[in-house]
């Protein structure tokens, strides 16, 4: 049986790497008359703070050697952590082993030295501790016995607790699940960072809590975001957030597709998406301009959306941004004037992202009952080079950039889905259909007289010709799609007919 009866601290272990808060806890434990053993940078930290301690060297008679690799691997210490209380006295005793009640101890962020520039193999070695996560598991192992803290947030309860008298079996046990959560994210890194393989036979996957929400995509669901740790990368979850309210669970989903969206163009570019699809996008040279051309591509569905810039946000653009209701703005930076004018909208999320470029190779995983799926990011780049006309008539140069600009928004966008677009802007998205047709239908529907020289994307190839036939009298030009149908011919036919040009890319961007 588990000891479940409060413990008394007589003697206790600290050696952190962080080191916030670990003087005040050492001076109450030692006002409280607890023995301190400690080590190395720790020892003398609570040195200079006047706080008595004993070296762990001192304690074991035994010096740290081999550079420090070998410190508090010693039965004096392990046996002190891990013994029971009832049942291992004696052998504690003729061994002259002293009970160490509380471990106080954190690990080097493993991810901050891999994450360096200068990292090699040899590096990241000589940055995997060995008895630290030793006397963290030993000490979550006999949790009937020995306290274990990791977090600076839990040394409050631990004072608490003991200025009481004893720390309780509930804390005890909250504690050691905490601490082998701890090990097991950095056994994790370190494996992940270790592994050769993208999609290795195990895959292991550690995250840190960033935020709780309100709730999930509804309210009746709870929800959390999770962030990967060490990563300072531009992204939503490390956005400086200027002013609003907290982000949402439906709000993280979208800003991040917004910013996804909007890294996929060196141009000024605008992305506007409403519940993850980009309902506006254009790119140009002068970002008032483009934002106006993607709000109005579809200023309906823009009501109560995401902004995303790739460019700073000037006081032009917030003036126009003010005048609608939006959720969240995000840009790389912003104008001072442009923070002040937003400040007159309270609940506008206001997200400075930082410089970023494209999108970084990266793996994708959702849930599904019983396991995970897991796949690379669709960071696949598109030139004309790629493209390969199909029909009688011919793409102009302007069709394939647009072609090409159609392609990147689309990938962004649910499956099936249908975009149609010119002058560098979005007309007519038809997205997340259960038939082909019926997303050209959408998105014709959408564009309305707008559509007429525009350039139609589809994300897979046309199962039969009845979209084509759909927008035989609309002024499409240019029909984009990947090819690859049994019944392409019938397509190809079908265009000729109307003479509409239609180019193969032989890629298909899905998104489910």
């Amino acid at each position: 049986m588990i000891n479940q009866s409060p413990i008394k601290i007589n003697r206790a272990l600290i050696s952190v790497f962080d080191k916030k808060g670990v003087v005040e806890l050492a001076q109450s434990l030692y006002n409280l008359g607890v023995e301190i053993l400690s080590t190395g940078g720790t020892a003398k930290a609570l040195r200079d703070a006047d706080i008595p301690v004993t070296d762990v060297s001192e304690y074991t008679k035994f010096p740290e050697i081999m550079d420090g690799r070998i410190k508090t691997i010693n039965p004096l210490i392990e046996g002190g952590i891990l013994g029971l209380r009832d049942k291992h006295s004696y052998d504690a005793k003729v061994n002259n082993i002293k009970w160490i009640d509380l471990v106080v101890c954190n690990l080097y962020p493993f991810s901050e030295t891999i994450s360096s520039d200068d990292c090699d193999l040899a590096l990241a070695l000589e940055n995997v501790d060995i008895g630290g996560p030793t006397m963290i598991r030993s000490a979550a192992k006999n949790v009937g016995w020995v306290c274990v803290a990791i977090d600076p947030s839990d040394y409050s309860t631990i004072t608490y607790e003991l200025e009481s008298g004893q720390i309780s079996f509930e804390t005890r046990k909250r504690l050691s699940a905490k601490a082998f959560g701890h090990t097991a994210q950095y056994d994790t890194i370190i494996h992940n960072y270790f592994k050769n393989e993208i999609l290795s036979n195990n895959l292991s996957l550690t995250f840190e809590k960033h935020s709780e929400m309100r709730y999930g995509e509804n309210p009746h669901q709870t929800a959390a975001s999770y962030k990967i740790p060490g990563n300072n990368e531009p992204n939503i979850l490390n956005a400086t957030i200027h002013q609003g309210k907290k982000l949402s669970y439906n709000n993280i989903m979208d800003a991040d597709g917004a910013l996804a969206c909007v890294r996929e163009f060196d141009d000024t570019a605008c992305v506007i998406v409403k519940h993850s699809n980009p309902c506006g996008v254009a790119i140009g040279d002068n970002l008032l301009d483009v934002y106006t051309r993607a709000f109005n591509a579809d200023s309906l569905s823009a009501f109560g959306g995401i902004i995303a810039f790739n460019r700073k946000c000037t006081k032009e653009v917030a003036e126009e941004i003010c005048k609608v209701f939006v959720e969240i703005v995000l840009a790389p930076s912003f104008e001072p004037e442009a923070l002040e004018l937003f400040k007159k909208k309270n609940n506008l999320r206001v997200l400075e992202i930082g410089e970023f470029g494209k999108r970084l190779p990266k793996l994708e995983v959702r849930n599904i009952d019983g396991g995970l799926l897991v796949q690379d990011t669709d960071i696949n780049t598109l030139t004309r080079e790629h493209f390969n006309t199909v029909t009688k008539a011919q793409p102009s140069e302007q069709d394939i950039e647009t072609a090409l600009f159609t392609w990147k928004v689309l990938r962004h966008a649910k499956s099936n889905g249908i975009l149609i677009a010119k002058n560098n802007t979005t007309i007519g998205l038809g997205a997340g259909q259960v038939s082909r047709v019926d997303a050209v239908h959408m998105a014709l529907r959408k564009g309305g007289e707008n559509v007429k020289g525009g350039v139609l994307a589809s994300d897979a190839f046309f199962p039969f010709r009845d979209s084509i036939d759909a927008i035989k009298n609309s002024g499409i030009k240019v029909v984009v799609q990947p090819g690859g149908s049994i019944r392409d011919q019938e397509v190809i036919d079908a265009c000729n007919e109307y003479g509409i040009a239609m180019i193969f890319t032989g890629t298909r961007c899905f998104k489910h």
